[in-house]
């Protein structure tokens, strides 16, 4: 399981490039980051190293930033990977709020996902084989 960091941002020039500089003065490292927008805001959702440390760092430059408990789970980067792990969360009952991917080296590819209850996937999908990180 992972600490996510979910940042509202205003939908300004400028504000996505504020919100890295005060992650990177923070010392803070990324590792995944995505954009959800809507014409008046973004919901940027970011893993990194410190996200305690990355929160704090935003809402001290005046961003609105909370942590979230998601689970990260290992698939094979392949063509169904992702199908099988889904298929998993069907025959476990567990429903996903929201997503997202990205690939690591080799051929890991690693599923970042909300669940209800966190602990209850986690447990679930260690005992289907999976690796949740």
């Amino acid at each position: 399981m992972l600490e996510q960091v979910t940042v509202f941002l205003e939908n300004d020039k400028g504000r996505l490039l504020a919100l890295t500089k005060a992650l990177a003065a923070a010392g803070v490292n990324m590792q995944a980051l995505t954009i959800a927008e809507t014409s008046d805001y973004g919901l940027v959702r970011i893993v990194c190293d410190k996200p305690e440390e990355a929160r704090e760092a935003l809402r001290a430059a005046e961003f609105r930033a909370i942590t979230t408990q998601v689970l990260a789970v290992e698939v094979p980067n392949r063509p169904g990977g992702l199908a099988e792990l889904l298929e998993t969360f069907k025959k476990l009952d567990l429903n996903i709020e929201y997503g997202y991917c990205f690939s690591s080296d080799g051929g890991t590819a690693i599923d970042v996902l909300k669940v209800s209850d966190v602990e209850a996937a986690a447990q679930a999908l260690t005992e289907a084989g999976y690796t949740v990180l």
